[in-house]
This record gives structure tokens, sequence and C-alpha cells, in this order.
């Protein structure tokens, strides 16, 4: 049977999952969604590469769903060396936008040649011929060769699960695409030999309870079965052997074990427990490894702490630094965009792409039962030549026009330079460049600004010289000074002076930071005052409490709103902040040294 392999990718939100759970269903695929992690079906965005199989015309056409988010890039990077053609997705009414520029330009280098899926036609604010002049645009930006140009452009409503070759053509399901799959895409297997010595290179990691950990990898040349003794070559030539215990290939998003799989399929390898992604397994033990995959360095790190909060231990069942220690040891198989400095016993510095890669991790490990706390990002720095240099990105962002004026103010403070302003009708495009460290903690802020209506979008561009020193945090934190149950009647006093992060009746504890602070300086508060009782009633004694709510803390919102003296403890059930040193006089003493 004749294979194409192929990714899906897009800038997230312009319907890659939709688009692949629709092409599973027309195959036969029933019940399928791609997003089958509970973070990702919470969120509504793919955060993980996953793999799905259907069978057309006689054809197995291998998909991989690729995430959106600039924050997961490393996961389509590695996955771009294993397939032949990409289906690049852009929303007709967006056109464009950072991540695929991103997506596109690793696919062009390493020579694919991308179909275009103008998704989304039906949308009111759709234009197909302007967003396909945009992304020719892009490709000529990027250097894309004449055949590379000269893409074919399939026009799609995802949703719907129906495709065209053009926008006349009659609307009925998504055969169009799968027939330029296959009137495009090289088959994998074509001038492969079955005799051939075995190359595979996994570009993905799984876990199973029975089987130990799990390859997923291209066959690059020969077959592999259960049961076969195999040489594993990492990139430098160290080779060590090993044994497969069981092979699968996809079928739908469904794994079927099988006694073969040949040159040009995926497949999933059980039986070598210490395989790394990039590594190549090979039956020839003379053979040259296949080039490394190579993934971008990590731009913010945290440190990741135990919790040693006046709570701590409460609510979590692995609370000890060799647990925590263990569990990022095990999300390093996995996680290749991630990093991990163990030098130090009792904190973990964590490097990843961005606040929602570190963000992720923390939620998947509360949900385990995790409890723990972390420090402020910070950017990672680097010294070239003499000069201090730091993480760069492009932010493009989607606005009503009226807004764009506090936009431009707010991110000119944070050291960004406007690039490019386009009016379209009532909208407005802005495109900034400028460090990460003055997006950090930006896109509540961004939020409020544009009332919820405007999209921000970022990628990061390159390492730069160091842009100066910028002031971003305007409010200061509103801090317990006292512990116990938070009150009504104490924080309907407290919240004219900003805004809260507790409702009543949540227990507090001496340095937790509950709110903050408008005018931007600390203040000591005690939420666990209530009101004094006399035995004189008066007509004025029996105001009418009315609370705001609260502005909840989620991981997010914590690693964006807190200061660089505080950290976030991160157990099971709760979210909270508090300040590094809990007490007034630890914190003087803090001070002074």
């Amino acid at each position: 049977m004749d294979i194409r392999n192929i990714a899906i990718i897009a800038h997230v939100d312009h319907g890659k999952t939709t688009l692949t759970d629709a092409l599973l269903k027309q195959c036969g695929v029933e019940a399928a969604s791609m997003d089958s992690n509970k973070i990702e079906q919470e969120r509504g965005i793919t955060i993980y590469a996953k793999n799905a199989a259907v069978e057309y015309k006689g054809t197995k056409i291998n998909i991989v769903d690729t995430p959106g988010h600039a924050d997961f890039g490393s996961e389509v990077e590695r996955v771009l060396r294993s397939i032949d053609s990409v289906l690049l997705v852009v929303d007709a009414a967006e056109g464009p936008m950072p991540q695929t520029r991103f997506v596109l330009k690793k696919s062009l280098e390493l020579g694919l040649q991308p179909i275009v899926v103008i998704n989304k036609i039906d949308k009111p604010a759709a234009d197909p011929a302007r967003c396909e002049e945009q992304v020719l645009e892009l490709f000529l930006d990027l250097g894309a060769s004449d055949a590379q140009s000269d893409f074919p452009v399939v026009y799609a409503i995802g949703r719907e699960g129906v495709a065209m070759k053009g926008l006349d053509d009659e609307r009925k399901d998504l055969t169009p695409l799968l027939d330029t799959v296959l009137e495009k895409v090289v088959p994998a297997n074509e001038g492969h030999s079955a005799d051939s010595a075995l190359m595979l290179q996994p570009f993905n990691l799984a876990y199973d309870n029975f089987l130990g950990r799990l390859a997923i990898g291209r066959i690059y040349d020969g077959t592999i079965g259960p049961n076969q003794p195999v040489t594993i070559k990492k990139p430098d030539g160290s080779a060590r052997t090993g044994r497969t215990t069981k092979v699968f290939t996809f079928k739908g998003l469904e794994r079927v074990e099988t006694d073969s799989a040949g040159a040009g399929d995926i497949a999933l390898i059980a039986g070598l427990p210490d395989i790394f992604i990039g590594e190549t397994v090979t039956t020839d033990a003379s053979a040259d490894p296949l080039p490394a995959i190579a993934v971008d360095e990590p731009t913010i790190a945290v440190n990741f702490l135990v919790n040693n909060s006046p709570f701590a231990g409460r609510e979590g069942k692995f609370v000890t630094s060799r647990q925590i220690r263990d569990r990022l040891e095990k999300e390093l198989e996995v996680n290749v965009g991630l990093k991990v400095d163990f030098s130090q016993s009792e904190s973990f510095a964590v490097s990843g792409r961005g606040e929602l890669h570190i963000a992720v991790l923390l939620e998947n490990m509360r949900r385990e039962g995790y409890e723990l706390q972390v420090s402020q990002p910070q950017v990672i720095f680097r010294e070239e030549n003499g000069h201090k240099m730091e993480p760069f990105e492009e932010v493009i962002i989607d606005t009503p026009s009226e807004f764009q004026g506090a936009i431009i103010e707010k991110l000119g403070l944070r050291a960004f330079v406007l690039q490019n302003l386009t009016p379209h009708g009532d909208q407005v495009r802005l495109v900034f460049k400028g460090p990460t460290r003055g997006l950090l903690g930006y896109r509540n802020q961004f939020v409020i600004d544009t009332k919820g209506e405007g999209i921000l979008s970022s990628r990061f561009i390159a390492f730069e010289p160091y842009a100066g020193e910028i002031k971003k945090r305007q409010v200061g934190s509103m801090i317990s000074m006292a512990s116990g149950k938070a009150l009504g009647y104490s924080l309907w006093t407290l919240q004219e002076r900003g805004v809260l992060y507790i409702t009543p009746a949540v227990e507090v504890y001496e340095g937790m930071v509950i709110g903050n602070t408008s005018k931007g300086e600390e203040m000591l508060v005690n939420p666990t005052k209530g009101k004094n009782q006399s035995n004189v009633r008066s007509s004025g004694m029996d105001e009418a409490i009315v609370l705001f709510p609260a502005y909840e803390l989620s991981i997010e919102r914590g690693l964006e709103t807190m200061a660089d003296d505080e950290y976030l403890e991160v157990t099971p059930q709760s979210v909270r902040l508090r300040k590094q040193y809990l007490s007034e006089n630890e914190r003087t003493r803090a001070r002074r040294s």
C-alpha cells in the first residue's frame, strides 16, 4: 500500500484540529477528536503533537496534528522532520499570523512543499483572495523556492467538513483536499527497499503502564518487527544495542499491533526503555546516524521549589524535593523544549519557551497531586562577543481601532517599537518588535485595555542586544498581616484600595498576597477583621456589603502578576501568591542585606 505522511500546521485557533477531525470522520473513523488531553479540551488548544492514520483510495495517509501556540514550537519542529508535506491552514479572515510564519519557515527550510488550506471561508469577514495574496507574500518573504511558491490552494470550512478547489465549486465533502494530498505528496515508500538495513528515527515519545517507554518514529528504510535486535545510535555516533518487544502502527486514532512495519510508515516501538528523540534505530551497526533533530533554545526560566508555606502539605500527595525532581526528570523524556538544572538540592531552574509552556507543566503536576512553589519568570540572557543579549519577540495585535492608542502607549513603555500599522475596516493590525521581558505580565493588561476584543499573538525572533531597563509593574501588593478566615466586611473595606484575589471565608496566612493596590505601593492589611459590634442600634449601622467579583488567580495569572520577591504557591486545589519572606521583620532584614 502507498503511504503519504503529512502534518497539519497553523497558527493557534485557525482550525487545524477541527479539520483533522473532519478528515478522520470522512474516512470512517467515528467519534474522533485529536484533542484528547483534558487541558487541551478545557482550553480549546492543541498542546501535544498527535498521530492518526486513514485509508483513502487504497492509500494510507499518516496525519500528524501539531500545536498552534508558539510556546509548543518544539513539538512542531521535530514532527516536520518525519513527514513529506504539510497542510498549512490559514484563517480566511485573519490571514497569516506569527505562528503561521514560524511553522512555515521551518517547513520551507526542510525543503517541504506545502499545500495551503484557506479555512473558515464562511466567516462574515472572510476574504480568501486577500488571504491567498498574503500567504504568497509570506512564502516570498521566507525565501521559498519557485516550486514551493507555486503551492496548490484548497478552500475549506473545517467545521462543516467541506473543501473545494475553486470558490464556486460544489460544497460536498473533503474529497478535493484528500485528492490534492494524493496528487501532490510524494509516496513515503517510493525509492525505499524493504530489504535495506532498518533506519528509523523517533520524533516523539509515549508512555504505557505495561510496555514502558514507546518511541514514535518514521521508518526511512528497511522493516521493523517485534523481537528484533537493533543498534541505537546517538547523533554523536556512540552506539548501544537493544531489542524491540512490540511494534504498532496507527489506524484512525488507535494503535494496532503488527508483525512488520515497512519503509515510509510511522510506527510505535516498545522494548527500548532508554530511547530518546532524534536517535537512530538501525540493524546496521556501521551505518551513520541520521541528522539530529534541532530544537530552538528556551527563552524564560523559573525556579521550582518545595512548598514551605504555613499551608504546605494540606492538599498535595507529592511534596518533597525528591518527588519533584523525579517528576521533572520524567517530563524531560518527552518534553524536548524544556531544560532543567538539577545542580541545586532545594530548587530546580526550569527553562521553557514561554509562560504557557511552564503553566501547562504546572497544571499537569498539580492535577497529579504535586504541591510546590515557583519564582517569578525571568528571561534568559546570553553573552555574545562581550555583549549582553536577550530574546526578542514579534507581536501582532488585531484590535478595534479605538484601543490602538492605549496599546501603543503601554507597549512603548515596555521597550516595544511599532513596526507596522494596517487598518482593515474598523479594526487595525499592529506589528511590534521588542524584548520578551516587556511582554511578561502584559497579556492581562491587554485584555483590560481592549475590553476583551483584541487578539494578541507573539513569536520568538532571535537573541538581540539588551534593550535597557523596563519598569513594568504599576501596582503594589496587598499583603495579609494576620492568619485566619477572610471576612466579607474586611474585604468590603479593602476593595476600594485595589483588586482582590480572594473571596470571603478563604483561609489566609501572614505574608500571603490577597490583592494588588492601584497606587503601586505595598500595603499591609488585615482581611480577618470583623465589624465592631455594639449594643446600640442606629440607622447608619447596617450598611449593605456589596463585594466586587474577585480576580481569582490561575497559574497563568499568577505568573503574570507576581513581583520578583514573591512565590506562586501551586497545590492540587489552590493557587496562592505569597511573599518569599512572610513576616514584615524578615522582609525588612532581607531588604537591608
